[in-house]
């Protein structure tokens, strides 16, 4: 049975993977004549392509494999040039398959088990294919990509392992700070960031089903611990708060009842203690806390507004005092330095009635006029009290019982001291020696006082 033999373009075929690879031209089934068309057939690209096919008189093509050859096919109607032309066409082809191949598993384009599939499917073609070539060439070439393929199969293994081990080692952190956050107090920034830890664990790849569970146990367990406490303390602050509100209430109240008092003294001093109160109960809820407070403060500032009026009034009335005074202490100070105690007492005593019918003076002007008046006060008892010390009778009285006292003693261990002398003994002279020495000592000192008191 003769078909038709006329020559096509090579036409692209499907082959397994993403990108598809030529198909070998349509031509006589194998072992059926081929007819030749009415164009001449395309010369051979493979030069030495007698080498490796030839075809027989009846129009039948052989190829060569090792030692022996194969028939593929017959073309019977063209000559043996046309007919060798159009086999060495289905071996371009299949090399073309088998260059494209190479590409895309040397790019690593196409994942190994997909590589594998498209080696296996071009294997089978280039396996008893109806062409003429190095069919051996192209067989070598796909065992080589085996080998390829087993290489990249094994490296994107190893890939997966060490992502793995990543992935593994992040959770692994993930976790250990999501345990210390659980242990921490930062109810603020604590929720957020063990928010984002959750999204990017969500992010992470699974890869050891039961190892990946540990640690997300680990993980869930200190978010919920976390949430937990964060909970029972906002639970806490918010009683604590209530607790608050309640007795800053009470506190706004009652300043608000001082408010008017012009009791200036004790009311400034119950303001101090309800401010104290206030900083001990702790903050109640701000919107109530910021209106609670707003009560509070404005009743102290009407009491210390009206009280610092008041006084303001007051330091005006009592200007014309300081000047009183300002011109007593010009008298009072003249008194110093003191020479006769008697007549600068009796000065100072008219002085001190005078000043204090003065009256009060203002307030920033109290402690300078108080500390210059005391000063005079000061010096003229200072030398009183000195004169009082030098006179005292009493302690002039012990001063010369001291003397006589130690005047007798250091007689009596004369006596001794001559006694011992008579006799000789050295060591004994020399102990009574000292002894006179420290008494004559004090001797001198006890007179000394006794005719500063006068004796």
């Amino acid at each position: 049975m003769t078909s038709q033999g006329n020559e096509e373009t090579p036409r692209p075929a499907p082959v397994p993977g993403p990108r598809p690879t030529p198909r070998p031209p349509r031509g006589p089934r194998p072992g059926a004549p081929v007819r030749p068309s009415a164009a001449p057939a395309a010369p051979p690209t493979i030069a030495d392509a007698p080498s490796w096919g030839r075809v027989d008189d009846d129009g039948t093509v052989y190829v060569r494999e090792g030692d022996g050859e194969r028939a593929v096919g017959q073309y019977p109607e063209g000559t043996p040039d046309e007919a060798l032309a159009f086999f060495v066409r289905r071996f371009e082809a299949l090399a073309f398959e088998v260059d494209l191949l190479e590409q895309r598993v040397r790019a690593g384009t196409v994942a190994p088990p997909e590589a594998a599939a498209a080696v296996t499917t071009v294997r089978g073609e280039v396996s008893g294919a109806h062409a003429v070539g190095d069919l051996a060439a192209l067989q070598q070439r796909l065992d080589a990509l085996d080998s390829l393929v087993d290489e990249q199969r094994a490296a994107r293994k190893a890939e997966r392992a060490q992502r793995a081990e990543q992935v593994k080692s992040r959770m692994a952190e993930i976790a250990a700070e999501a345990e210390k956050i659980a242990e921490g107090k930062d109810w603020r920034n604590g929720a957020n960031r063990l928010r984002d830890l959750l999204e990017e664990w969500k992010g992470l790849s699974r890869q050891d089903k039961t190892s990946d569970d540990v640690l997300w146990r680990r993980f869930s367990t200190a978010r919920t611990t976390y949430t937990r406490r964060r909970k029972a303390h906002f639970a806490e602050q918010n009683q604590q708060r209530d607790a608050a509100r309640v007795v800053k209430e009470r506190l706004a109240t009652e300043a608000e009842a001082l408010a008017g008092s012009t009791d200036w003294g004790a009311t400034a001093g119950r303001y101090r203690d309800l401010m104290q109160q206030w900083k001990a109960a702790g903050p109640a809820p701000k919107d109530v806390d910021d209106a609670l407070w707003a009560r509070f403060r404005g009743a102290q500032d009407t009491f210390f507004g009206a009280r610092d009026a008041e006084n303001a009034a007051l330091d005006r009335e009592f200007v014309a005092n300081a000047e009183v005074k300002d011109a007593l202490l010009v008298e009072a100070e003249a008194l110093l330095p003191v020479t006769d105690v008697r007549v600068a007492k009796e000065k100072f005593r008219s002085i001190a009635e005078r000043w204090d019918a003065a009256g009060k003076v203002p307030r920033d002007r109290m402690k300078e006029l108080e500390a210059r008046i005391r000063k005079v006060e000061q010096a003229i008892r200072g030398v009183e009290d000195e004169q009082w010390r030098k006179s005292d009778p009493e302690k002039s009285a012990r001063a010369n019982d001291m003397v006589v006292k130690l005047e007798a003693a250091i007689a009596e261990v004369e006596e001794k001291l001559a006694k011992a002398r008579a006799a000789g003994d050295t060591a004994k002279v020399t102990k009574l020696e000292q002894d006179i020495s420290s008494r004559q000592e004090f001797l001198a000192m006890a007179k000394r006082t006794s005719e500063e008191f006068g004796g």
